[in-house]
C-alpha cells in the first residue's frame, strides 16, 4: 500500500479532506502503522515548511501525524511544531487515522474549510466520496457502493487507496467521527442525537468510537470544552 500512495500522490495535488495539549505523550500500547505513510512522502521538506509557518494556504491538503504523541493536525495547529524526523504526512485525515493517528482536539481537522469536497482527477472516487457524504456506507457495505458506481469492489478500494490514501470504510468512518466531533463541539445536542446524525448506527458504536480513538467518552469532549470557555 505505501508504495502505491508514494507512487500516485504528489503535494501539488489538491486534496481537501489534525487533547489539550497536542503533544502529550504516545498512549501506551497504541499501534501506529507508519507503512501507509513512510513512502508517501515525496515532498517532505516542502509541507514541512508549511507546517513551520503555519501556511493557512495548505490547510486541508495535509495533515501532519507526530509519530511520538500519535494524534494529526492541521497545518495550522497552534501547537509547539514537532521535529521533522517526528512528523509523517499524510494527502486526507482518513488516510492518517487509519494509519493509527487520532485527530487533535486543539486545531480539529473537522473544521478544515471543505472537509467533505475532493477535487482530484477520479470521477470514480468523486462520485463515491458524495454518496458515502450521504450516508452510503453507514448503513450499506463496500460491495453496494462499487454496485452503485458501476465498477468492482477490489478496483474501488485500489482507487481509494491510490488517490485518497485510505480504504472507503476508512473514509466513512473518519467522516463520522470528525462530523460527530464537529456537533459535539459546536451545538449542543444530546449525544444520542450527535451519534445517529453523524452515521453511527447505534449509541454503544459511537461511544465504544469515541473511547478507543480518544480515551474518553464524547461527553468528556463537551465538557473540557466548556470548561475552557464557560462563555460559549
Amino acid at each position: 500500500m505505501a508504495s502505491t500512495i508514494a507512487e500516485n500522490w504528489r503535494f501539488s495535488d489538491p486534496f481537501i479532506a489534525a487533547d489539550d495539549q497536542v503533544r502529550k505523550p504516545l498512549d501506551e500500547g497504541r499501534q501506529v502503522d507508519e507503512s501507509a505513510a513512510m513512502d508517501f512522502d515525496p515532498d517532505h521538506e516542502t509541507c514541512y515548511r508549511a507546517l513551520c509557518r503555519r501556511d493557512a494556504r495548505y490547510d486541508g491538503r495535509f495533515f501532519t501525524a507526530v509519530k511520538t504523541t500519535g494524534i494529526y493536525c492541521r497545518p495550522v495547529c497552534p501547537a509547539r511544531t514537532p521535529l521533522s524526523k517526528n512528523v509523517i504526512f499524510f494527502p486526507t485525515a482518513a488516510a492518517a487515522q487509519e494509519a493509527g493517528f487520532r485527530p487533535c482536539l486543539r486545531c480539529r481537522p473537522e473544521t478544515v474549510p471543505h472537509l467533505g469536497a475532493w477535487r482530484g482527477t477520479s470521477n470514480t472516487v468523486s462520485r463515491a466520496l458524495r454518496l458515502i457524504e450521504n450516508g452510503a456506507l453507514d448503513d450499506g457495505d463496500v460491495d453496494a457502493l462499487a454496485d452503485r458506481l458501476g465498477v468492482g469492489e477490489r478496483h474501488l478500494r485500489r482507487l481509494f487507496l491510490k488517490h485518497l490514501g485510505a480504504s472507503p470504510l476508512a473514509v466513512a468512518q473518519t467522516r463520522r467521527i470528525l462530523h460527530a466531533k464537529k456537533l459535539i463541539h459546536d451545538t449542543q445536542m444530546p449525544m444520542a442525537e450527535v451519534a445517529f446524525a453523524s452515521g453511527f448506527g447505534s449509541i454503544r458504536r459511537f461511544n465504544e468510537t469515541f473511547h478507543t480513538l480518544f480515551g474518553r467518552p464524547p461527553s468528556e469532549l463537551r465538557r473540557t470544552k466548556i470548561a475552557r470557555n464557560p462563555q460559549a
